[in-house]
């Protein structure tokens, strides 16, 4: 292991052995156990403060793990040195009373993260004797009192050799066997055996071994290396990775160092720096990591990415933060270490004749060239870097015919085509061939998406459209978002290519009907690719994104028209989301508003299509069946509109269509019964729900009445939506809006969409859909029990909402979402609806949010007519259609500031430290996706 800087500030063995000598004397071999363990305790805290301090003064990574690991090797043969020579001393010992301590594992590599564990072996010869046991005994005892977590073994040489041909993980922890103390004949005996029996032969098992257990790893870790709070040790691209290419290179050329394979001429010395850059970095937070959290933490969370950001001097800049940046730097490292594993495999097959992992299509067999590239093995492949520099369009053509025959392209070609990527300068870029490969490249019927992380990944795509590469490891820092904005436009494009094929038919019907009826298919991938192309500039990405959209479309070759509605839809491609998530779809001017927006079916059905894929590419978990009903709803009923529909027309025409279809429905009702409860209701009622859904109502208010229940509770789930149906029938009074909400809360459901209807008999007839946390239906029967039984309970007074929710709040802070702040904002729109005042309203989620926010709206004074419900990670947004007490429109001033004043009270309320905090508010549309 190398020398460490200034050891001796961190432990001086001389010094340690006077102080023990100072006292030892004066004790027996038990009694000097209790001064022993605080000399050690002090002695090894002190040696980690000092590397802590280190750590803090901006030293590098690599130097860390490796201070670590030697004041690890000090502290362990001093405990060796008391154990054999005090405590259990032998004057004359025998072959059978000896012991080696060997390193193992990464404190094997002499690469000891501050609190990872110490992977200790303890060899012992062929013959035994108790003398070895007491020893080893002694030691594990005396380093688990200290606090030190150890990993250990006890093994002869024979049983290490054993167990390594049968068990690979056993086979790489010894490979990275490092000799600390004792015996040094047997550690020699070891590694003799070791490389003749384990190594020697099996180097081809032992690559594919690795190879399949990085790809197991990858697997469970999500398979991307894009997620936003990655796990930095096994993650994709992390420093397993890195470990594999060392634990290879060391199992065929048995190194010492990465820096050897150089010389074998694996790597390249700019690939080798590029590896040590990586590992520094990634040691580097390894080890503020650790410190921060105070344990062998590897996943690098949201509440501790900013901290982590400061620490190692990434400062915000205009338009990206420095939590940003540090995390930007990140993912490119880990892309870095995909480019460094290729390179090395494509080393290895041509060495090694390792198997092909993929298989050449018949066809390729009979071939030595396809199109033009060679074909080597079962991948294409690049003649030499003379066909890149006398024409770089090759570097675009390359990735065409992999796509277009289904191969594979060999890595050595992405090696050469990375050392010549500023080949691909303007003049390719604006090469009509080139665009032409490209767009056909993004428009493959089959699914353009791998080919499209492949170029990615190589640095071609980000060349080839700078715009693009500047998204490349671009994070946003929020909990909805789950990949960098690259990662979710590739997601996005596949979705695309899986709804145009039928495989997403069952969760997206309405896409996978109307995406065949679609003009112009490149204007909706090109969308697609470009929708979130200006994410982390300064500024709103919709609206710079246009200005990229009408710069790069003519490049690839898209005619003026076509130019133009990919830029309406990067502009608009949140308006949608918006629509359906935030307004009343059973309101006319909703529909006609966004209508007029649009202005055309193909426009719909683009901007449907390309919602649908943004919102599903964000995350697995975003995407639910009440977000598609929304979507289907606003969808039909604006397709209406468009064809000549009136949805604008007269409100008494409609309520009489209404009320007709609904009198067939309930055939078997008389005339006076069907009378009876049409004349309960406003005319608000008849234009706000559906017919399948009045028909249950109707079911609902007749069977309550007959009884003469003064309170019903309804649950109906839909498994298709995933969303459960609340209705609830009792006397209105008032309040009995929050209260309903803040019950709802105390049972743990969310609300997604709530319509509340007063009868002219003073009834409240309210609906709520409502899910699970996860976004699923609220469809537990013993859930839905305790539902409503919470319900009764809170109207009758024996629950209060508030106080059950404020324990639950000051129980439930969380450390990831703890480190998020929104900026509470209040926006009043008076024009978005004819008979309602629509406020929205944007903060902290936290648990009853929406019962905080109608509860003040209580004691307002207003009359909630609906509202709705969305979060996006850390964000809840929600939407209140407002009227006064005498059922009209807010308009003064006065009483619309008061409202505005109130609801900010609310938002900036931290509820996990009981502080206020007023916050000055952005009157801006905040972007949820």
């Amino acid at each position: 292991m190398r020398k460490v800087r200034n050891h001796k500030k961190i432990i001086d063995p001389d010094k340690l052995r006077q102080a023990f000598d100072q006292f030892k004397d004066d004790h027996s071999a038990d009694s000097v156990r209790k001064p022993l363990l605080e000399l050690l305790k002090k002695t090894y805290q002190q040696g980690f403060d000092e590397i802590h301090r280190r750590c803090d003064a901006g030293e590098s990574g690599m130097v860390l793990v490796r201070a670590q690991s030697y004041l690890t090797d000090e502290i362990i043969k001093f405990i060796y040195d008391v154990a054999t020579g005090f405590i259990f001393f032998q004057p004359n010992p025998t072959k059978s009373e000896q012991l080696c301590l060997v390193a193992i594992g990464g404190y094997g590599r002499g690469e000891m993260a501050p609190y990872s564990d110490i992977d200790l072996l303890f060899l012992l010869p062929y013959k035994q004797t108790p003398w070895g046991e007491q020893v080893v005994e002694y030691m594990l005892y005396l380093m688990w009192d200290m606090g030190l977590k150890v990993g250990h073994a006890t093994r002869t040489v024979n049983e290490c050799i054993r167990l390594s041909k049968s068990d690979l993980t056993i086979q790489t922890s010894l490979l990275e066997s490092r000799y600390i103390w004792g015996q040094k004949e047997l550690f020699d005996e070891f590694l003799t055996r070791y490389d003749k029996e384990v190594i020697a032969g099996h180097e081809p098992e032992f690559i594919e071994g690795k190879l399949a257990e990085r790809d197991e790893r990858h697997h469970k870790m999500g398979d991307s290396r894009y997620v936003v709070e990655p796990n930095l040790k096994d993650g994709k691209g992390g420093l397993r990775d890195l470990q594999t290419l060392y634990w290879i290179s060391k199992f065929i050329y048995g190194v010492h160092s990465v820096s050897e394979v150089v010389k074998k001429g694996v790597f390249t010395k700019e690939e080798y720096r590029q590896f040590q850059k990586a590992a520094r970095f990634f040691y580097t937070v390894r080890c503020h990591l650790h410190y921060l959290v105070g344990r062998p933490e590897e996943r690098i969370t949201f509440d501790v990415q900013k901290t982590l950001a400061e620490k190692l001097g990434y400062a915000d800049r205009p338009g990206s933060s420095g939590v940003e940046r540090f995390m930007k730097h990140y993912f490119l490292t880990a892309k870095n270490v995909g480019d460094l594993t290729r390179i090395f495999c494509s080393y290895l097959e041509a060495k090694h004749k390792r198997k092909p992992r993929l298989k050449m299509p018949s066809f390729g067999l009979k071939k030595k060239k396809i199109d033009g590239f060679p074909v080597d093995g079962s991948r294409i492949s690049i003649t030499s870097a003379k066909t890149i520099a006398d024409n770089p369009v090759e570097m675009i053509r390359i990735f065409y015919v992999a796509q277009k025959y289904n191969l594979d392209i060999h890595p050595r070609a992405l090696r050469l085509i990375r050392q010549n990527l500023k080949k691909i300068d303007r003049e390719v870029r604006n090469d009509p061939v080139a665009n032409h490969l490209f767009l056909e490249i993004l428009t493959y019927r089959k699914g353009p998406g791998s080919i499209l992380r492949m170029m990615n990944e190589a640095g071609v795509f980000g060349r080839f459209i700078p715009d693009f590469g500047r998204v490349v490891a671009q994070m946003q820092y929020d909990m909805y978002h789950v990949y960098t904005v690259d990662e979710h436009t590739i997601r996005a494009i596949e979705l695309l290519s899986e709804v145009e094929q039928g495989t997403l038919a069952e969760d997206h019907p309405l896409a996978n009907e109307i995406i065949h009826k679609v003009i112009s298919r490149r204007v909706l991938y090109v969308a697609v690719l470009l929708h979130d192309i200006a994410k982390g500039r300064k500024g709103d990405h919709s609206v710079l994104g246009e200005e990229v959209a009408r710069k790069l479309c003519p490049r690839f070759g898209l005619s003026a028209a076509e130019t133009e509605t990919v830029a309406w839809l990067v502009r608009w491609h949140l308006l949608m989301t918006m629509v359906a998530f935030k307004r009343d779809l059973n309101d006319p001017k909703t529909i006609a508003d966004f209508a007029n927006q649009v202005q055309s079916p193909e426009r719909l059905r683009l901007l449907l299509v390309l919602t649908v894929v943004d919102i599903r590419a964000v995350g697995p978990k975003i995407w639910n069946g009440w977000k598609g009903q929304l979507l289907r709803d606003l969808y039909y009923n604006s397709e209406e509109y468009l064809l000549g529909g009136q949805i604008e027309g007269s409100h008494q025409h409609r309520i009489r269509e209404t009320i007709a279809d609904l009198r067939k429905g309930l055939s078997k009702w008389s005339d006076s019964e069907f009378e009876k409860f049409t004349d309960k209701f406003y005319d608000s009622f008849w234009l706000a729900l559906d017919d399948a859904h009045l028909l249950r109502l109707a079911e609902t208010v007749r069977e309550a009445d007959e009884k003469g229940e003064t309170l019903t509770i309804t649950t109906r789930s839909d498994e298709f939506r995933e969303i459960t149906e609340l209705t609830i029938y009792t006397p209105d009074h008032p309040g009995l809006f929050a209260r309903i909400t803040g019950a709802i809360a105390v049972s743990g459901a969310s609300i997604q969409d709530a319509k509340i209807f007063t009868t002219k008999d003073g009834m409240a007839l309210d609906t709520f859909w409502i899910q699970e946390s996860d976004e699923s239906a609220f469809d537990d029967k013993t859930k839905q029990e305790k539902l409503k039984q919470n319900i009764r309970d809170t109207l009758l007074g024996k629950i209060l909402p508030r106080e059950v929710l404020e324990k639950r709040r000051s129980a439930k802070v969380s450390k990831r979402t703890a480190v998020f702040t929104v900026e509470p904002v209040v926006l009043i729109d008076n024009n978005a609806s004819n008979t309602f005042t629509v406020i929205e309203v944007n903060g902290l989620d936290r648990v009853g949010f929406l019962y905080d926010l109608s509860r003040t709206l209580m004691d307002l004074k207003v009359t909630i007519g609906s509202a709705h419900i969305a979060t996006y990670g850390e964000r809840a947004i929600a939407v209140f259609f407002l009227k006064d007490l005498f059922g009209h429109k807010i308009t003064h001033k006065t009483k619309l500031n008061q409202i505005e004043k109130k609801l900010l009270e609310v938002l900036s309320e931290d509820k996990s430290s009981g502080r206020v905090e007023r916050k000055k508010t952005d009157k801006k549309v905040l972007e949820a996706s």
